[in-house]
């Protein structure tokens, strides 16, 4: 009794309860601060996902728009090339394959596929061999003066094909090789031999540096090291390489104009024949021109791209 008569009982409790309620305030402050920021974190995320598809999407249109750009005017002409009518225009005519008989039984047309055919294996070959020399020695070898080195190696694709043009033209007359067929063969491997480099030295940047040595080791010499070990790794790039070129070489239209005098590759005669000429002819020719070389393009991913899985496997 004398407990509860203490007159500091009334005060002790009330302070107690009104200490605990205040820890209790706290405690749900944290708890909802907490709850605040988990959803905070989550519509973040969700806005973060929600640009990223956005972005995802106009990069999708983007692509597609371009390639519709690229590939249209191309439809177009493979589908005016089956036109009856002599101009193109729409709606169509009758489905025909008058064109196609017109340029196959043409011996001039005949004498430029050829042309094209020999130059453009040639010096895919040519640029092939000289862009696996140049990849390799800048893997293999360290020396003064390399990035000049590099950079002459790199420059023909960066000068405007119409100077690089009448370069080979006035070089290969002082030559006395100009209007040869050598000449469109030269100054083709000289245009595509950098793209064949860059294909090659991006294979031999995947090859363990140590494979070499290990080679050595093991009582290989450079030339068998070369062909036993560098050589078959590179080859999907070495296929690669020879089959990009030969597609450029065999659309490449200024460099053969200037150059091949009346040895004419397939380019130079569709530019003789639209001269002041609307000819339905030339879609059937850059029909093929163009189904030529988007063949030789795809075989090259597709060899690249089966090693690279090999070797991911």
């Amino acid at each position: 009794n004398t407990a509860y008569s203490n007159p500091r009982h009334h005060q002790i409790r009330p302070t107690m309860a009104s200490s605990s309620s205040g820890r209790l305030d706290d405690d749900g402050d944290i708890i909802r601060c907490r709850i605040w920021w988990y959803h905070a974190g989550l519509s973040q995320e969700a806005n973060a996902m929600k640009d990223a598809r956005r972005l995802n999407f106009l990069l999708r249109i983007y692509v597609v728009t371009i390639f519709v750009f690229i590939f249209a005017p191309i439809g177009f002409s493979i589908i005016f090339s089956f036109n009856s009518q002599r101009f193109p225009t729409i709606p169509l005519g009758d489905f025909s394959t008058e064109w196609y008989v017109k340029i196959y039984s043409d011996p001039d047309i005949w004498e430029a596929a050829l042309h094209s055919l020999i130059v453009s294996v040639c010096s895919a070959s040519i640029a092939t061999f000289l862009g696996f020399c140049t990849a390799y020695s800048d893997f293999r070898y360290n020396f003064r003066l390399k990035g000049p080195y590099l950079a002459l190696i790199l420059l023909p694709p960066t000068i405007p094909l119409i100077i690089m043009a009448l370069a080979m033209l006035a070089w290969f007359s002082k030559l006395g090789m100009s209007g040869q067929l050598i000449s469109v063969i030269c100054a083709h491997s000289v245009l595509t031999a950098p793209f064949a480099m860059a294909i090659i030295r991006l294979r031999l940047n995947q090859m363990d540096p140590d494979l070499e040595a290990a080679a050595w080791n093991l009582g290989g010499t450079e030339w068998s090291t070369m062909r036993a070990v560098i050589v078959p790794f590179c080859r999907p790039a070495i296929v690669s390489a020879w089959c990009i070129t030969a597609a450029v070489s065999f659309d490449e239209f200024a460099v053969a104009w200037f150059v091949s005098g009346l040895n004419k590759t397939l380019p130079v005669i569709i530019l003789e024949i639209v001269q002041g000429n609307i000819d339905p002819q030339v879609n059937a020719i850059g029909s093929f021109v163009f189904l030529t070389s988007i063949t030789l393009v795809v075989m090259a991913q597709l060899v690249f791209l089966s090693r690279q899985l090999k070797s991911s496997k």
